[in-house]
């Protein structure tokens, strides 16, 4: 430590920081180009975090595992403990398997942290254990040069970033802007009295999933449902300011996150869930595209009982759609009719296998985080 003790005149703040970090690693420099940018969900991707698997289990059983994930269960009767290792060593083969081939498209992969999800943490109202890594979709949103840390609202989730932490500073230090908002409480209160039938965290304080959210440009589509409140929307809005446009959509999924119901292919072209959403309901932005709506789920058969049971995903997790470039998308292989349609749109389809995708609760487009894309922030809207 310096030893001032001796010094008659006082120290200026600047000297101050001078000193502390004189031996330190620099601040980051502004001025080398930030290694995030991705503005929309179709444009060249060049970095990308895929999940991570291991040590995954079920989220603590609480009142915010019910509402995101079993609103139609008491919380007794929520599924606990590590899933099964056979899921968690298939699903790494399966991921690894799709690093390699987004690393063969020119694609620089990334890969979060292993953590130990079976430990404990806790905040003065409640205690829980993690939950997984498997989703990067969920925790982190990513608009221009900004990378944010978002509130979720399953208290297991609360520390998820922390195994992005390495990357998160290496994305920083590159010029990146770094958010996190404000962390929430998630007491009880958040989630009484809540409709099974349309369960949504009550607005008491910003709680929402980045996977409530898609990009397109300068326009944001915010999706109200159990794991995001109306205010998370409130607060996205104040951060990015008047430059960006927030649009809500209510009253048509509760489930969870967007891209099981909306997914944008490329400037003009939505694919969009038959059984949420129709040409009344739809927002008014997508009025102005085209909009193909997703055939039937194929091969749902390939499950049993006992494994359906304890599923987080649904059955149209399987349309949940990653675009490489405007012109390729990765979707699940067990959907052909799915892939003809989005061929027929002039779109190349990498088949994915993701086999435990319905019980992890997570497609293609969950397990990825583009970092960055080519192109530019736009409008796309009038």
């Amino acid at each position: 430590m310096n030893d001032l003790s001796n010094r008659e005149t006082p120290i200026a703040a600047d000297e101050v920081w001078e000193r502390e970090t004189s031996a330190a690693e620099p601040p980051p420099d502004r001025s080398v180009g930030s290694k995030v940018w991705s503005c929309n969900e179709w444009d060249q991707l060049e970095e990308v975090i895929v999940g991570n698997p291991l040590n995954a289990r079920f989220p603590t059983r609480d009142p915010s595992t019910q509402m995101a994930e079993f609103p139609d269960r008491q919380i007794s009767e929520i599924p606990r403990g590590p899933f099964p290792q056979y899921v968690i060593d298939e699903t790494e083969e399966d991921l690894n398997e799709f690093a390699a081939t987004l690393e063969s498209c020119g694609v620089k992969v990334r890969r979060p942290d292993t953590w130990p999800h079976e430990e404990t943490f806790s905040t003065i109202n409640w205690e829980s254990h993690g939950y997984y890594n498997y989703c990067p979709r969920d925790v982190l949103l990513v608009i221009g040069d900004q990378i944010i840390e978002t509130p979720n609202v399953i208290r297991s989730r609360s520390q998820e970033t922390f195994s992005y932490r390495k990357l998160l500073m290496e994305y920083w230090k590159s010029g990146a802007k770094w958010i996190s908002a404000p962390k929430p409480m998630l007491l009880d209160s958040l989630f009484e009295g809540f409709d099974p039938d349309k369960p949504t965290p009550r607005n008491d304080e910003p709680a929402f999933d980045a996977a409530n959210v898609l990009r397109f440009g300068e326009d944001l589509i915010y999706l109200v449902s159990a794991t995001g409140n109306e205010m998370g929307g409130r607060w996205l809005q104040s951060v990015l300011g008047d430059k960006y446009r927030i649009h809500y959509l209510k009253d048509v999924y509760y489930g969870s996150h967007i891209d099981s119901t909306l997914v944008a292919l490329r400037p003009g072209l939505v694919l969009a869930n038959p059984s949420r959403l129709n040409d009344d309901t739809l927002p008014d932005i997508l009025k102005q595209w085209k909009v193909i709506y997703s055939p039937p789920m194929e091969n749902t058969d390939r499950y049993d009982a006992d494994y359906l049971v304890n599923c987080i995903g649904s059955d149209w997790i399987d349309m949940n759609c990653f675009s490489v470039s405007p012109d390729l998308v990765v979707v699940d292989h067990n959907q052909p009719t799915l892939i003809k349609t989005l061929e027929k749109e002039g779109l190349d389809v990498i088949p994915l296998k993701l086999r435990h995708s319905k019980l992890l609760g997570g497609g293609p487009h969950c397990v990825t985080l583009d970092v960055r894309r080519k192109g530019k922030l736009e409008r796309y809207f009038d």
